[in-house]
């Protein structure tokens, strides 16, 4: 009458596995857990039920047992009261008899021309009348009392039968709803490395994207700075006295490098991604391309003016063959127009104009380009 329905747990189980998850694992994964989550649900309803019918089952059985209370206090009750007047009926007779019925209702009993003995025997048959028939009363009453609790006692054991089956089946319920719930937390758990294993197989594909990207970028900006330098050179060479300026006089010495350029290289690249604003020099928010330098040069000691021709003026002009991380790279007439730092392989850091960002790019040498200066 009180079976319970058990549901089929799952049997598959997703096995882990060092290839990276996909897309059809996930939602497999995912159905199994909706479907335990289901029967979960069902089984939580069903305990619902159980509970209340055990509830019934326990109210029922206390409304017995109240029944069987009530009659035994009854019966309890009529046995005190024939006790209580058979007592007193005798207690009236003796009396009578003594006071020769003088005190008593029964007092013409009693007169003085009657006889005491037969007067005596009378009343006793009256009291011995009057108990049993209230004891033959007291007896149909217990037996009514036998049979009805006969009735209640049978009501008793099956509300007891009821109650203990109905909690048996619901302990059932929750022992099956906790081993749901232990099946639905692993698959939850899969789910988490499955998704963890999709998104690092992602990102390492994307990795591998970037820095083959990378690499290409590097070669080319390698392959172009080492043409510009030999186009340079051969500038260099065909220059005259008359000519424009676009490096250092032939036979000039190249001074070393300073002992904070790499300061200055690792503070512009700090930058990266600050937007581009004319005029400005304002870590974190904007620069424009000069205040990038000079703001760069500063951080590592040395000061340089808000202006890419002054700054021309105050660096060394060295061959681009030489250039190191931290010279800077001049564009337009006397570096008037643009200037840049170079951070090695080619590349150059720059905050190049409105609407972009400072960022790393390779070397330019067209565009105006005019030649390398050395911060001493």
């Amino acid at each position: 009458m009180l079976g319970l329905a058990i549901v089929t747990g799952i049997t598959t189980v997703v096995s882990s596995s060092p290839r990276p998850a996909g897309a059809d694992q996930i939602a497999t994964a995912k159905a199994q857990a909706a479907q335990v989550n289901a029967q979960i649900q069902a089984e939580n309803a069903r305990i619902d039920q159980l509970s209340q019918q055990y509830d019934a089952a326990t109210y029922h059985l206390q409304q017995v047992d109240a029944q069987i209370a009530a009659g035994q206090r009854q019966l309890a009750k009529d046995e005190q009261q024939v006790a209580g007047d058979h007592a007193q009926l005798r207690a009236q007779a003796v009396n009578a008899y003594m006071t020769q019925g003088t005190s008593t209702p029964l007092s013409q009993y009693f007169s003085t021309g009657g006889s005491a003995a037969g007067i005596s025997n009378e009343y006793t048959s009256i009291a011995d009348g009057n108990v049993t028939t209230t004891i033959d009363e007291l007896h149909t009453a217990q037996n009514q009392l036998r049979s009805e609790q006969q009735v209640l006692n049978q009501q008793q054991r099956q509300a007891a039968a009821d109650q203990a089956s109905l909690a048996s089946a619901r302990n059932q319920a929750s022992a099956l709803v906790a081993q749901e719930q232990s099946k639905l937390n692993g698959l939850d758990s899969q789910i988490h490395q499955l998704v963890i294993q999709q998104q690092q197989a992602e990102q390492a594909a994307a990795a591998a994207a970037a820095a083959a990207a990378y690499q290409a970028r590097m070669a080319a900006a390698q392959a172009a700075a080492q043409a510009a330098a030999q186009q340079a050179a051969g500038q260099q060479a065909q220059q005259t006295s008359g000519g424009q300026a676009s490096g250092p006089a032939p036979g000039s010495v190249v001074p070393p490098v300073s002992q904070n350029a790499a300061g200055a290289v690792a503070a512009a690249e700090s930058q990266i991604g600050v937007p581009y604003q004319w005029g400005a020099e304002d870590p974190g928010v904007a620069f424009d391309c000069s205040g990038l330098t000079a703001w760069a040069w500063g951080q590592a000691g040395h000061p340089l003016p808000h202006y890419s021709g002054a700054q021309y003026d105050d660096t060394v002009q060295i061959p681009l063959a030489d250039m190191q991380p931290g010279d800077l790279l001049f564009y337009g007439p006397g570096g008037s127009e643009h200037v840049a730092m170079y951070v090695g392989g080619g590349m150059m850091i720059e905050a190049p104009h409105t609407g972009a960002s400072v960022w790393i790019t390779p070397v330019r040498t067209g565009y105006g380009f005019v030649g390398v200066g050395r911060v001493e």
